[in-house]
């Protein structure tokens, strides 16, 4: 019970970023805590227990987002962190684009670029985490990161210039 305290409303938080309903966030929550229960024996202490278990809640999202087609949650505005591209200088934003902008052209983002995105820039997981997750290699990965962000940048400058039906 003190592991469920300390972090159901954590990982509600993520699940809520991906699933748009309430419920259905608490009830991917409750089947990863069941999942984690379930398999305490397969839990490696090389990450912590909150790291784990926030990869299996997020793994069911995706499982969850794919059987129905649904579209992502909207992103609160403190997660998103888009400009944040240490190695790529072109990374940038113009300021008169919105958050909601921003969470448009997430939303329109093809779904294998949408989930290498929403793992990268908002829950902050690196290549080899998203490979694990996605059942991908790094190199996808990457270059699923990389091609995402230039269709997101496209949609967000057509948006600026106002070409954008």
């Amino acid at each position: 019970m003190q592991l469920y305290r300390q972090y159901c409303d954590g990982m509600l938080i993520v699940a809520l970023r991906f699933v748009k309903d309430t419920m259905e966030a608490e009830d991917i929550v409750q089947e990863a805590f069941i999942k984690a229960f379930s398999r305490l024996d397969q839990y490696r202490a090389e990450v912590s227990f909150g790291a784990w278990l926030k990869r299996i809640v997020v793994n069911r999202c995706i499982d969850v987002l794919k059987s129905k087609k649904q579209r992502l949650v909207e992103l609160e505005e403190h997660h998103l962190n888009v400009v944040d591209a240490k190695d790529e200088n072109e990374w940038l934003v113009d300021d008169d684009i919105t958050i909601e902008d921003v969470k448009s052209a997430i939303e329109e983002l093809p779904e294998k670029y949408r989930y290498v995105v929403m793992l990268y820039l908002i829950e902050g997981y690196d290549h080899s985490e998203i490979s694990e997750i996605l059942n991908i290699s790094e190199v996808a990965s990457r270059t699923q990161l990389s091609r995402g962000k230039q269709k997101l940048q496209t949609v967000l400058k057509t948006e600026r210039n106002g070409t954008r039906s």
